[in-house]
């Protein structure tokens, strides 16, 4: 009986796996020689592509706000933006949850709602919370009112019976100049006393002005701060006081940051004509008190 040859019996019980296995092995040994010696040429190049990118990018110049056109809108104009309501019923919607108190009050703790005058929708700009947020984030910030030790906030309960010191209300366009007036033509905010309302008008909370350069978060914090002064006692303006200062928090920020135009705008005010231009601030005590 003869002897069937290795290789044959291999072939006729592996059928194509006898070629295919072969063939695989050489392709994998091929790889791998090439991975180890030629192949790390192009890994190289590659990364070095990729440094000079890098490199590159990082000695890079970003741009010069310097060559960027003024916007031309006065400065006391309202800023383009978003749709604001012109007018709504003159009835406002009591929102948000009420808060402890902040502060130490040790002269005064001033109690408040916040409310929304029916006709406005808040949805494009964080809804009913994201304003009553706002305005308790900046009433509760250390750098507010509560820096002084003789104040503090209370955020009362929609439930609660006690009348509040301040009403802080969101308000229309159309009801804003029924109320704080219209004489000078330009969009503003005001505390309006009979009812102890601290009116913030909606115009400036969702397109802020122009001294505040986009800045729309500091403008919103500087809006509220503003009025509440008002409504806690201080009654007057207060004007620069020298180039390059902070702004007093009871500066009319929102229509300038310079004396000599805040007079032109209203030569009775406290506003000196000296050209003195301050830097915005949005906080009462923003070094501490």
């Amino acid at each position: 009986m003869s002897v069937e040859p290795f290789l044959v019996r291999f072939a006729r019980d592996y059928g194509w796996r006898a070629y295919a296995i072969p063939v695989l092995t050489v392709i994998t040994v091929w790889v791998l020689v090439d991975v180890f010696t030629g192949g790390g040429e192009v890994d190289q190049t590659s990364a070095s592509t990729s440094t000079g990118v890098a490199q590159t990018a990082l000695h890079s110049h970003g741009p010069d706000p310097a060559d960027a056109r003024p916007s031309g809108i006065p400065l006391t104009a309202l800023p383009p933006g978003g749709p604001v309501t012109e007018s709504g019923d003159g009835f406002y919607r009591t929102v948000g949850a009420g808060l402890p108190q902040v502060g130490q009050g040790r002269d005064r703790v001033f109690t408040y709602v916040v409310e929304v005058e029916n006709g406005i929708n808040t949805a494009g700009y964080g809804g009913d919370d994201g304003f009553v947020s706002a305005v308790d984030a900046t009433l509760a910030n250390p750098k507010g009112w509560t820096a002084d030790p003789g104040f503090a906030f209370e955020h009362l309960p929609a439930d609660d019976q006690r009348e509040p010191d301040l009403r802080i209300q969101l308000t229309t366009v159309g009801t804003t100049h029924d109320l704080c007036g219209n004489d000078i033509a330009m969009e503003t905010s005001c505390f309006y006393a009979d009812g102890n309302r601290v009116l913030i008008n909606e115009s400036r909370w969702i397109r802020g002005a122009v001294p505040f350069d986009g800045d729309l978060g500091s403008y919103r914090q500087y809006l509220i701060n503003h009025e509440v002064g008002h409504g806690i006692g201080y009654g007057a303006h207060d004007s620069c006081g020298g180039d390059g200062e902070l702004a007093p928090i009871m500066m009319q920020q929102t229509l300038s940051l310079n004396n000599s135009e805040l007079f032109r705008i209203d030569p009775d005010e406290v506003y000196p004509d000296d050209n003195a231009t301050c830097v915005i601030n949005p906080w009462p005590y923003p070094r501490g008190f």
